[in-house]
């Protein structure tokens, strides 16, 4: 009998809220998580805006204070994000089985605020100055690792990393899993934190990142003619996915149904998208074929949406080459990323929570700052203001560097 995948449990941290309920009423608000960054010391850097977490204290999350300190900023989101959906999924641990229950928390970068601050101890120090918990906090892997120590999760353990399609291909990956019997609950996503020196030295002299300083809120600006790049972003998703008949048997709340994933490579730039969205399109017709759904059965395309020249008009045609009419005739797109910014490895957590509650909540977030569209992005995304509007069935992209393409396919749950 066919294994069935739901979403049980939902957690977040983010530049427009740091839990679900504050988060999904900005977005729908239209509010932009874009400002000034906070930081005094990275005034005199090119890019001076991006979506941070504000007010975030990471002490309550950890069940050691210790364990806190020895974290990285990444890490800490992530752990926040996940215990906010162990508690929403209202799971009694000593009741499953902990050696069927995985974690696959993933980030795409890890802890380069860490790395940076003990490579200077090690220079203008000694290498004796540098902390015996670099490593550890570090690797990109650690925070899953502590997650699954914070809640004795002994079922399998990874952390995918795959720049900015990181969450997607986590959370797809266990999806798979479940599949195949190899577990029966996850907790899936991703965690990013890189609003440092040398995340805004790299990616802004790869000239990537918007460069709107005078007005932070209006950088953001998907499918616009006036984009100029991505922000930058900061935060965790993660969502508890779980076997249908093991929820139903714990009498578990489901979000949702988890029915499709899609994987694919571009296979031709470091950094740029396939020029005709080949990879892309790709990747969405392997989620729909999961599924077992038609193209225009798809209400909702949460799109990758970054703001940057090239990718809006690659993904664009990726979706009319997978919807084909009906990309044009009732879909309808938005990008979240114009109020979020870009929250790299922890992006496609976050947008597959704005799936879920499209669903739920009959919504569809809208893509601010969209004032003048650009021509060659001829579809509805929602410009401004969101929109009621019944969605059973959505999809959520994540595309990152390397040619990594990971799409989710998220419907009403129907028993």
């Amino acid at each position: 009998m066919e294994r069935r995948v739901v979403i049980t449990g939902m957690g977040l941290v983010s530049p427009v809220g740091n839990d679900l309920d504050t988060f999904w009423s900005n977005l729908v608000a239209g509010k932009s998580g874009i400002g000034r960054i906070a930081d005094p010391s990275l005034a005199d850097y090119e890019c001076k805006i991006a979506g941070e977490v504000r007010d975030f204290d990471p002490k309550p999350f950890f069940s050691n204070p210790k364990d806190a300190r020895r974290a990285d900023r990444f890490a800490q989101l992530g752990m926040a994000a996940s215990v906010m959906a162990m508690k929403d999924c209202g799971i009694d641990l000593g009741a499953v089985d902990l050696d069927r229950f995985g974690c696959m928390v993933g980030s795409g970068i890890g802890g380069l605020m860490t790395l940076e601050e003990q490579h200077v101890n090690l220079l203008e120090k000694s290498p004796s100055r540098v902390s015996p918990f670099t490593i550890p906090m570090m690797i990109a892997n650690i925070s899953s690792g502590m997650v699954s120590m914070e809640y004795n999760l002994r079922g399998p353990n990874m952390c995918i990393v795959t720049a900015c399609a990181t969450s997607n291909h986590n959370i797809g990956e266990a999806w798979r899993m479940i599949k195949f019997g190899d577990a029966d609950m996850f907790i899936a996503g991703g965690s990013e934190s890189t609003i440092c020196p040398m995340g805004l030295a790299g990616f802004g002299n790869m000239k990537a990142l918007s460069m709107r300083n005078d007005d932070p809120e209006a950088a953001s600006r998907p499918f616009d003619v006036g984009r100029d790049g991505f922000v930058m972003g900061e935060g965790a998703g993660v969502a508890v996915i779980e076997e249908l008949e093991h929820a139903k048997k714990r009498g578990a709340h489901i979000y949702a149904e988890l029915t499709g994933y899609g994987v694919s490579a571009d296979a031709y730039h470091l950094t740029s998208p396939h020029p005709e969205g080949d990879g892309a399109r790709r990747c969405m017709e392997m989620a729909l074929k999961h599924a077992g759904l038609n193209p225009e059965e798809v209400d909702y395309v949460n799109a990758h949406g970054t703001s940057t020249g090239l990718g809006d008009v690659c993904e664009t045609k990726a979706i009319k080459g997978v919807f084909g009419s009906h990309a044009k005739d009732g879909l309808i797109v938005s990008s979240t990323k114009s109020m979020t910014g870009h929250l790299l490895g922890a992006a496609g957590g976050v947008e597959l929570a704005a799936c879920v509650k499209a669903i739920n909540e009959g919504v569809i977030p809208p893509t601010i700052n969209l004032e003048e569209q650009d021509p060659q992005c001829d579809l509805d995304y929602v410009p401004n203001v969101a929109r009621e509007v019944k969605v059973d069935k959505a999809l959520t992209n994540s595309f990152g560097f390397g040619g990594h393409n990971a799409s989710l396919l998220v419907e009403r749950f129907e028993g």
